[in-house]
């Protein structure tokens, strides 16, 4: 295969990869449903090898089941494994958390300033960034843990939590929660280098999401 088209395969996978991920974080595409690969080919306009590589990879990211000679489908969802990544994200999470306020690092609290500002005005314009800037703060929090590998970890179940978020939304009582207000909580407690509120803060609001989800997930 000469490298122009290697390039051009690994390109059609990851669009494909990224299609399919980004619509079953956000339940487009449900837990269990079957994925088709003549459908697939159809819905997004590329051959079987891009949507194979790339349903492989999302195996990898534990978002997509392969049967046994039946082809795949969406990861089912469970209570068990809500509540498994909800423990550790609370853990690894404070953990990182701790050691980033320990550092008393400059650059961790401007990029903290800023991501918390870039969230909130995506919010605010409903513009479709919200979701990339929440990432980003969450993320930003824990940026100077000075872990490569404690960092990948909570990068890793931040995204499996997606899921669950969003199938929280769906219950009515979701949106009376103030998110603004949970996530300026946090900040400002980091900010002031609280370790101990600022890790509580944390805790509360990834709880409550658990809260929502309760009678939901078996």
């Amino acid at each position: 295969m000469s490298e122009e088209k290697q390039n051009s395969q690994q390109s059609s996978t990851q669009r494909v990869y990224q299609e399919i991920r980004s619509d079953i974080l956000t339940i487009r595409r449900v837990p269990g449903e079957r994925l088709k690969i003549d459908s697939i080919k159809e819905e997004l306009g590329t051959g079987a090898s891009p949507i194979r590589e790339a349903l492989s990879l999302l195996t990898s990211d534990q978002l997509v089941d392969r049967l046994d000679q039946r082809g795949f489908r969406v990861a089912k969802t469970s209570r068990s494994q809500f509540l498994e990544i909800l423990e550790l994200r609370c853990n690894l999470e404070t953990l990182a958390l701790r050691r980033c306020l320990a550092t008393q690092c400059k650059d961790w609290e401007n990029e903290l300033v800023l991501a918390h500002h870039h969230m909130n005005r995506s919010n605010i314009r409903n513009d479709g960034q919200f979701e990339f800037n929440h990432k980003k703060f969450h993320m930003a929090l824990l940026s100077a843990c000075q872990s490569p590998i404690l960092i990948r970890f909570c990068d890793q179940l931040y995204d499996l939590n997606i899921r669950y978020r969003h199938l929280a939304r769906q219950t009515k009582e979701y949106s009376q929660r103030d998110i603004d207000a949970e996530h300026l909580a946090i900040f400002n407690a980091a900010i002031r280098h609280d370790a101990d509120t600022a890790c509580a803060r944390l805790t509360e609001h990834y709880q409550k999401t658990g809260d929502f989800l309760a009678l939901m997930i078996d």
